[in-house]
């Protein structure tokens, strides 16, 4: 009974081998692996499904031995495992040592399952999505016959009502270099597949020799975030084995990954539904120092590629290649301009540089040019004639010669209507000299006779004021000069300017400054007659 049994296995490892050899071709389909390989029992794939074993068994496996089995099926299918009957882990409390540890996914963090030990198999397990992971641990003590499993796979009831998905277009690409772009719109531009078809692709980045990997995420979005069964983003270190597998995103944040071995997969999942994801990841190729003659140290670890420097793309995990490169940058962008754009800009600036030199000459000389003028048509020996002494109080108009002689002649006659008007108004004086309270009302118009005699009244005994003899005739300007000196006392006389400014005049054509002239003259005689009235009556 015994030989019977032995058969038996022997049987069934031969049936294993041959069903091993025969579907290395469907390896593709199978994507499910063990770790370490080769030291944690029987590893068969098939298309449909496979079997994995505790190492030795069924005999005892070996102590201190710790594998892990991860497990991938097609996708919108999910995955069955059975447990053999021939069933032996060593009991603990809480399975603290040698145990089986199941998880629904394809890390040593996915949800867990259960965790199994002792001499009752593990129940039917079926798992949510496309993975399981399965971790066998052995101590040092009490060894037993271990375990054997049997998975395959079974359509995804989330997608029953969609169907078997159609066959899947072959997607691979190769890249290398000491850095390169790795984006999804590389599926519709090479015509790997259509915007209507779900894809399954892959990019592998082979490094030199002793160099690694270091990814970075410059974009990133999934179309239907968490839902990993329907788009995911998948990073493998070393192969696309299942195994090998670092990290997978599908919800709404994709963090850099540094890989460790020269051979690098980044592998995009999506459904029909799903083709609007998208990531752009940028890989560098990088070796560990001590950095070599033409390698750039980024100060984490990295040697990278001395023309990746300064090139306006982020390298290193911190900017370190691109610092200092300001100087750098700004040469490049005047190495760029052509002789076209050189000369358009050299001409516009030389048009504004001439407009703007002839703009500052022009407000320059303008106004120096009428200061110019006015000098020249200044005459100083007039001032000489005039100023006899320093004036107390000067009143200067500069006007030309022809205007400045009518107006004095008008002024001339205007004053002799004065002394005619001061003649024949004597007895308005008689009545001044002996006592009148009241001095008639100046108020009045132009054509007021009363308040003409009775201003003239007050000014009868001034003496004929002389009339200085007109200059000669001449083209140039003259300078009209009226001085004006008083006493502290005939500032008292001011309050009188509004009922003088109504003095008759013989012609209406006095200016301002004449009008006050002739109040200033006025002023003055009421000043002197006052002081003589004074000593009169003294």
């Amino acid at each position: 009974m015994v030989h019977g049994n032995r058969f038996l296995y022997v049987v069934a490892g031969l049936l294993m081998l041959g069903s091993s050899g025969a579907t290395k071709k469907e390896a593709v389909k199978n994507n499910s692996g063990v770790q370490p390989p080769g030291q944690c029992g029987t590893w068969v794939k098939e298309s449909e499904g496979g079997l994995f074993t505790s190492p030795n068994y069924p005999n005892k496996y070996p102590p201190e031995r710790e594998c892990i089995y991860i497990i991938e099926a097609p996708p919108r299918q999910c995955i069955d495992l059975y447990f053999d009957e021939k069933y032996s882990i060593e009991p603990s409390w809480e399975c603290k040592f040698d145990h089986i540890e199941v998880r629904d996914g394809p890390f040593g963090f996915s949800p867990i399952i259960g965790r199994y030990c002792g001499q009752q198999n593990p129940p039917y397990i079926r798992s949510s999505g496309r993975y399981l992971w399965i971790k066998f641990v052995a101590d040092g003590e009490l060894e037993a016959i271990g375990f054997s499993a049997s998975y395959n796979f079974t359509a995804d009831p989330d997608f029953k009502d969609i169907g078997v998905p159609k066959p899947l277009p072959f997607c691979e690409f190769e890249m290398g270099g000491p850095e390169g772009i790795i984006e999804s719109q590389q599926i519709t531009k090479d015509g790997k597949a259509l915007q209507t078809e779900a894809v399954d692709c892959k990019w592998y980045i082979r490094a030199p020799p002793r160099s690694k990997i270091y990814l970075r995420f410059l974009d990133y979005e999934m179309q239907n975030s968490n839902e990993c069964k329907r788009n995911f983003v998948a990073v493998y270190d070393g192969s696309s084995s299942v195994e090998d597998l670092r990290n997978k995103f599908c919800s709404t944040v994709a963090n850099d990954i540094m890989l460790v071995t020269a051979l690098g997969v980044v592998r995009m999942w999506a459904d029909e539904g799903s083709r609007k994801s998208r990531f752009r990841i940028l890989f560098t190729t990088f070796q560990e120092p001590p950095c070599e003659a033409n390698t750039f140290f980024c100060h984490s670890n990295m040697c990278i590629n001395n023309t990746l420097v300064c090139n306006g793309i982020q390298n290193c995990v911190y900017p370190w290649d691109e610092n200092h490169c300001k100087e750098k940058r700004k040469a490049n962008i005047l190495d760029n301009l052509n002789n076209t754009n050189s000369t358009i800009i050299g001409v516009t600036c030389c048009i504004v540089l001439i407009l703007l030199v002839v703009s500052v000459i022009v407000q320059i000389k303008q106004p120096r040019k009428k200061y110019i003028l006015r000098r020249e048509d200044f005459d100083p020996t007039m001032f000489q004639e005039v100023f006899q002494e320093p004036p107390h109080y000067e009143l200067c108009t500069l006007r030309s010669a022809a205007a400045t002689s009518a107006d004095l002649a008008e002024l001339a006659e205007d004053f002799e209507s004065y002394h005619k008007l001061r003649r024949a108004s004597s007895r308005c004086v008689h009545e001044h000299h002996c006592g009148s309270s009241q001095v008639p009302s100046l108020k009045g118009s132009r054509g007021n006779l009363s308040a003409r005699e009775a201003a003239a009244a007050i000014l009868t005994d001034l003496p004929p004021q002389p009339v200085r003899p007109l200059p000669p005739q001449t083209n140039r300007r003259n300078i009209l000069v009226m001085r004006h000196t008083y006493s502290q006392d005939a500032t008292d006389a001011c309050d009188l300017d509004d009922e003088l400014e109504e003095v008759p005049t013989t012609s209406h054509r006095l200016s301002r400054h004449e009008k006050a002239v002739q109040r200033f003259c006025l002023i003055g005689s009421l000043n002197k007659h006052e002081s003589e009235y004074n000593t009169t009556r003294v």
